[in-house]
């Protein structure tokens, strides 16, 4: 008979330590995020909850429709309230963020078997990625909705765009609680003290340009360029997926595209970006603003464009030494001493030993 010693250590780490919560947190993120969701089924707490859930500033506008037809459309203009929901749909990219990482990307490291530096890159990578395919498509939607490309004067008639539809204003907020999820992520995912600043700069960027352009008004203009922006990086990250699982052929085309799409992408964002600031906007806007709008969106396409260089120069430095390596004087010089060491019969058989080795790498 075999009996079982029982453990007396306890796996489970005590509730509300730092562990129980780094282990645990999408699920008492998705249960804080449910006290909203039930709080809308009683009346008392409804009005409440809706708050942080549904979308205000609303007003209703009459649209003319068939033959003595009038219809009203909704839309929604800034306000105090968007900060609620905002709140609220920060944590819903807080569980969505985990969900990606548990059922997708957490099965195809498993097979992978990679390094704790390269299993950090591919899951930002396939993080990035997942919400890049969301925003570039539902960015592409409400463009192709509202037909900012086939009338591009819409980008600025009319300013201040102060009335929104319901889409590009959901848009909006998304885009701000997702760049706001990565810091409570970075306490979540136990990042290390040198990727905390890269990961906080990022984020940063983000939220200061998405915030500026909704409180200024210039939703439609940032609504392309942020499409522009996201679809190299389609391209981008799944070359890195694709590098990480050591499918070489397959990402090197990819970067290869991703690289082409990424420079068009920032001349695009720098033509529509003084068509509209600087010529769009003179009748509508004030000097100031268009110059920091324009200054903005310059600045950042430079700064991209700046490190995309380096990256490369330095990627091909790189590539030129690995390349130079295998002739080094002292490999040289040690097969040299070895062919020299043996009997002068051998010695051909072993240089032309040495220089089909060389061929071969």
């Amino acid at each position: 008979m075999v009996v079982k010693v029982r453990r007396s250590g306890n796996k489970n780490p005590p509730i509300l330590s730092h562990e129980f919560v780094i282990q645990n947190h999408a699920d008492i993120v998705a249960c804080v995020a449910m006290v909203f969701v039930i709080g809308l089924i009683f009346q008392i707490t409804s009005p409440l909850a809706s708050m942080f859930i549904a979308l205000h500033h609303n007003t209703t506008r009459n649209v003319t429709g068939p033959p003595f037809v009038m219809d009203e459309e909704i839309l929604y203009t800034v306000g105090w309230k968007d900060s609620c929901a905002v709140f609220f749909y920060t944590l819903i990219a807080i569980v969505m963020h985990a969900l990606v990482q548990e059922y997708i990307l957490d099965k195809v490291t498993r097979k992978l078997h990679l390094s704790k530096i390269r299993h950090s890159k591919f899951n930002d990578a396939g993080q990035l990625l997942a919400f890049a395919i969301v925003s570039a498509l539902w960015g592409s939607n409400i463009i192709l909705r509202e037909n900012y490309l086939s009338h591009i004067a819409l980008l600025w008639d009319g300013f201040p765009h102060l009335e929104m539809s319901f889409v590009l204003k959901f848009f909006m907020l998304s885009q701000l609680s997702y760049w706001l999820h990565w810091i409570p992520e970075i306490y979540f995912l136990r990042m290390k003290r040198d990727e905390i600043p890269q990961k906080m700069t990022t984020a940063g960027v983000y939220i200061a340009v998405v915030a500026f352009a909704y409180l200024t008004n210039l939703t439609r203009i940032s609504t392309v360029l942020l499409v522009f922006h996201f679809v190299p990086e389609i391209f981008l990250s799944m070359g890195k997926l694709l590098h990480f699982a050591e499918k070489e052929q397959a990402a090197t085309w990819l970067f290869r595209v991703g690289n082409v799409v990424f420079i068009v992408a920032r001349f695009l964002s720098v033509i529509f970006a003084v068509l509209t600031f600087w010529f769009g906007l003179e009748p509508f806007a004030s000097q100031t603003l268009r110059i920091v709008g324009l200054s903005l969106v310059g600045g950042l396409q430079s700064y991209l464009l700046f490190q995309f260089s380096i990256f490369h120069v330095k990627r091909l430095r790189s590539s030129s030494v690995a390349a130079a390596a295998p002739k080094s004087p002292k490999k040289s010089k040690k097969a040299a001493k070895e062919v020299s060491d043996l009997p002068e019969v051998d010695q051909n058989t072993r240089k032309q030993a040495l220089n089909k080795k060389i061929k071969q790498k």
